[in-house]
């Protein structure tokens, strides 16, 4: 008989505990393993003692004998760590974390009294969070685990990175990892003179490594409060110009999805609407040549007022989209 490991013994027995009657397949779906691998692990849950029934029947399936709990509840120091990604399984398997986080979830439930354990129950049925953001891939992090065990442990890593003028070879001491509308970052100190602090996509990492030696984490160092500021001053940085614009009824309505907190902080200063309902807003831009490509997906719904510079942009490009679509190709 092949061995069965005891973590997943475990993670069955709390399963059977927590939600009662469960199927072979269900079983098979929360633990990642096949219908002939549930089998055995009851069997084995029975010769150690474990009062599991078998039902059978078209509502059938394994539950514990009527008053049986374990207390075998304890959670491990890998387990309470991934307790933090209880709503985000994604992130917790891009990170390793998958079945250690599962296990831990069990646990606490098991732990919990009944009460509070219905109502935890209660709120994951209801309430599901879901990162990534709409109608894109998730970047491939091939090399996410590691870094994230390089972040934990404070190993420098030796890497290859994707840059937009192209690969750069650096030594860099990983601080922390974040989530971002589903892209992950990876803040480190670069092994430079200047010791700076930046900021790297993870899914640009061509190849990373582990160079043997550890760092010590920069004195005060907080990562929310590091991220925090880099984002404004990153917004800051790109959003150095103001588009005046008139917008139709449903020009105002597309401006929040099509430029987020900057739409919503423009239309807040609208001026009063014309006999057809359009307005006038200042709205916060990047570079001209980004701002022309980001207002023509308002179509038909806006008319760039000012400056006359990214007005005359907008005109040009319409005019050659219009020329395209006149040749009748």
């Amino acid at each position: 008989m092949r061995p069965v490991r005891a973590d997943r013994l475990l993670s069955l027995l709390l399963l059977l505990q927590n939600r009662g009657l469960m199927t072979a397949p269900e079983l098979a779906a929360e633990l990642e393993v096949s219908v002939r691998t549930v089998y055995r692990d009851i069997e084995a849950l029975g010769a150690s003692g474990v009062p599991v029934r078998a039902e059978r029947g078209p509502e059938g399936g394994y539950r514990l004998m009527e008053g049986y709990r374990t207390r075998l509840t304890g959670l491990t120091d890998a387990e309470a760590g991934s307790l933090f990604l209880a709503g985000l399984p994604g992130p917790a398997r891009d990170l390793g974390l998958g079945a250690v986080l599962a296990s831990a979830q069990l646990k606490v439930e098991a732990a919990l009294p009944g009460e509070l354990a219905d109502q935890a129950r209660r709120v994951r049925e209801r309430f599901h969070l879901d990162a990534p953001a709409w109608f894109r891939d998730a970047d491939p992090v091939p090399h996410l685990e590691r870094i994230s065990g390089a972040v934990w442990e404070r190993r420098v890593l030796r890497t290859r990175y994707r840059r937009w003028r192209g690969e750069v070879h650096r030594e860099v001491c990983p601080l922390g990892l974040v989530l971002k509308g589903g892209i992950w970052y990876l803040v480190a100190l670069a092994e430079n003179p200047e010791n700076i602090v930046r900021t790297y996509r993870v899914s640009r990492f061509q190849a990373v490594e582990e160079t043997g030696d550890l760092f010590t984490r920069p004195a005060g160092f907080a990562l929310a409060a590091y991220w925090a500021e880099s984002s404004r001053r990153m917004e800051a940085a790109l959003r150095q110009g103001t588009a005046r614009l008139r917008l139709s009824p449903r020009g105002q309505k597309l401006l929040p999805m099509q430029f987020g907190a900057a739409g919503v902080r423009a239309l807040r200063g609208a001026g009063p609407p014309d006999g057809e309902g359009w307005v006038e807003v200042e709205l916060s831009v990047e570079s001209e040549a980004v701002a022309t490509g980001d207002l023509l997906r308002l179509g038909t719904e806006a008319e760039v007022l000012g400056p006359p510079g990214l007005r005359q942009a907008v005109a040009g490009a319409v005019a050659v989209l219009a020329e395209r679509y006149a040749a009748g190709r």
